[in-house]
């Protein structure tokens, strides 16, 4: 997926206030961005990922929480 249409869906899911196609679009931003080797912005992708897994008790906070410790961005929380 090209980024004008990541950023496309991701602004559609943020007017929709959905929380699940935030997860997942905030998360294939960040692995496309880990491809990339770019860390820092794959961990500001994975930070709003991962705020919105907490936000909606989304099973998938666990997996984003452990993937922003092992960049030292955050510490290890317990689910």
């Amino acid at each position: 997926m090209d980024k004008q249409e990541l950023d496309r869906l991701l602004l559609d899911a943020h007017d929709r206030n959905d929380h699940a196609d935030l997860i997942r679009l905030y998360t294939l931003a960040a692995d496309e961005r880990e491809a990339a080797h770019d860390v820092d912005a794959a961990c500001f992708y994975l930070t709003h990922a991962f705020v919105f897994a907490l936000e909606s008790g989304a099973p998938e906070a666990n997996a984003l929480n452990q993937r922003l410790v092992a960049y030292d961005r955050a510490q290890k929380l317990e689910f």
